[in-house]
């Protein structure tokens, strides 16, 4: 009996193509961006962040998972880490107290990070204290 290479070449591409539709899916979400972030100072000295980020979640698989205020060096001062994905509510706000700073930190930078690629993504600087 006679093979068609035809046929056999179509349906190995549509299974490569299909793979490829399905792993862009979930890498088309990109990386979480933070857009805006602001803070207050409590009595005791600690700060509130208001975070707010964007990021294409697209549910369980691939979504933003929490994001962090770094001092100079990549100290890590403050983590929020998302429970869930935010699918429908975009861009959200999430806070985070009692995050410390040293006196003599004036600057912080907020980062995002999402379940696919990790740390990445806009991140922004915020001068803080008094």
């Amino acid at each position: 009996m006679f093979e068609n290479p035809f046929r056999i070449r179509v349906a190995h591409g549509l299974l490569i193509g299909l793979g490829a539709v399905a792993f862009g899916s979930l890498a088309q979400a990109g990386e979480a961006d933070v857009v805006a972030a602001k803070y207050t100072r409590a009595t005791d000295g600690s700060y509130r962040f208001d975070v707010t980020l964007r990021h294409a979640d697209a549910g369980w698989d691939h979504y933003a998972d929490k994001w962090q205020v770094r001092g100079p060096e990549g100290v890590v001062y403050g983590e929020r880490v998302l429970a869930h994905p935010h699918v429908n509510e975009q861009p959200f706000t999430r806070s985070q107290s009692g995050i410390v700073i040293p006196e003599d930190v004036k600057m912080v930078t907020v980062h995002a990070h999402d379940s696919v690629h990790g740390w990445g993504g806009a991140e922004l600087t915020v001068e803080v204290g008094d």
